[in-house]
């Protein structure tokens, strides 16, 4: 079969279309979207990321500073700016950026930011408010595996989802949204013991655990349809998803592309909530 390229480039312009629709609303009031970027890397990867969400931000008419605390910040020293500018009224949304300095742990940290600020939905809080089903802001890459699949009109309603990778970013808060959808899913990780046994049981296959090529057409029943949120460096210095496309090519209803895919979907999804926190915080 043809397998479909699951491009997330078009639903990504509409998100952004409506984004700066009423971030320009809010300008013309005098209360534009600010957004506190807290960095505390020096990551090549990490600065290249920043970067492009400051000119994602800038495109859309969104304030965004960048607050660079150094890659020897402490674990104090960045709760206590992100307690600050949780405070701080100037700002709508914050957003902590990854990796951390060593010995830092995200779950160590990421309680200091408001939940009504937490726009990439990393803190305690804002994962809780998920998984008991009440509003609050959701990881953005999550959310963008969700919204492309709706985008591609892919059912989820009683369809078995694969999910494989548990971290707080990605796997958990997305089996809670499926779960939401109606969706029966499993959730698999390091420690399952046959991975393609779970895999190719399952309608849709969602590839989340940071190894590139993880996922090749072993993995799959015939007519899956395959997300890939991976976003690993090649040997080129480009990037590669989880997923080994070749192999499942020919074998996938449908396949999301790296880049293209999830990608700018989550960029997209994370200025809107940057927009919703505004909206919130403004009226």
């Amino acid at each position: 079969m043809d397998t479909v390229s699951l491009s997330g480039k078009e639903l990504a312009a509409a998100l952004n279309a409506d984004s700066k629709e009423r971030a320009a609303a809010l300008t013309e009031r005098g209360a534009a979207p600010r957004l506190a970027l807290v960095v505390a890397n020096d990551d090549p990867a990490s600065a290249w990321y920043v970067n492009s969400l400051r000119k994602a931000a800038e495109r859309l008419g969104i304030a965004c500073e960048r607050i660079d605390l150094g890659a020897d910040a402490s674990a104090d020293r960045i709760r206590a700016e992100l307690t600050e500018r949780s405070a701080d009224p100037a700002f709508d949304a914050i957003m902590l950026q990854t990796p951390l300095p060593a010995g830092v742990a995200l779950d160590d940290v990421s309680g200091a930011i408001a939940a009504d600020k937490d726009v990439d939905g990393v803190s305690p809080l804002s994962l809780g408010l998920l998984a008991s089903g009440l509003p609050g802001f959701v990881p953005a890459t999550s959310e963008a595996v969700v919204e492309l699949l709706k985008h591609h009109d892919i059912p989820l309603t009683g369809r078995h989802v694969a999910v494989v990778g548990r971290s707080n970013v990605v796997g958990k808060p997305l089996a809670q949204l499926l779960l939401a959808e109606n969706a029966t899913v499993t959730v698999c990780h390091s420690r399952t013991a046959d991975l393609a046994a779970v895999t190719t049981t399952a309608d849709v296959v969602v590839a989340a655990a940071g190894r590139a090529g993880l996922i090749t057409g072993k993995h799959i029943r015939e007519g899956a349809v395959v997300i890939d949120v991976g976003t690993n460096e090649s040997p080129d210095g480009g990037i590669v998803g989880d997923v080994d496309a070749d192999s499942v090519a020919g074998k996938a209803e449908g396949l999301s592309p790296v880049p293209g895919g999830v990608g700018p979907v989550t960029t997209a999804l994370l200025m809107r909530h940057v927009v919703d926190a505004a909206q919130r915080h403004r009226g």
